[in-house]
């Protein structure tokens, strides 16, 4: 028969409270990575062009926009803030991190 000791039980839960918070914005805030931005890039290109830069009006230019701009639509795209029947579809699959490398991958190119 398994014990449970509601003590240790209530003691441990505390001590994941504590410091979920520090883990899940380690995990949020991790540097973002240019070079993983543009290898997550190559599904951007069909619509926003190879260097960032697209052909059609329909869709905006990405390179050499602002990082946090970028981050925050497409981080609105996500959450479901702005709607876009392509756009949308895309960034739900994006974690937060991939999002940032992306936003990085943008704002560095010309």
């Amino acid at each position: 028969m398994i014990r449970f000791d509601f003590a240790k039980f209530v003691f441990f839960s505390a001590l994941v409270s504590m410091f979920m918070p520090i883990l899940v914005a380690s995990q949020a805030y991790a540097t973002p990575d240019e070079n993983a931005g543009k290898q997550k890039a190559s599904v951007c290109m069909a619509c926003h062009g190879p260097e960032g830069v697209s052909a059609n009006d329909l869709w905006p230019n990405l390179a050499g926009q602002k990082e946090e701009y970028l981050f925050k639509q497409l981080k609105a795209f996500h959450d479901g803030q702005r709607y876009d029947p392509l756009m949308t579809p895309m960034a739900k699959m994006l974690s937060e991190k991939e999002m940032r490398d992306l936003a990085r991958y943008y704002a560095k190119l010309p």
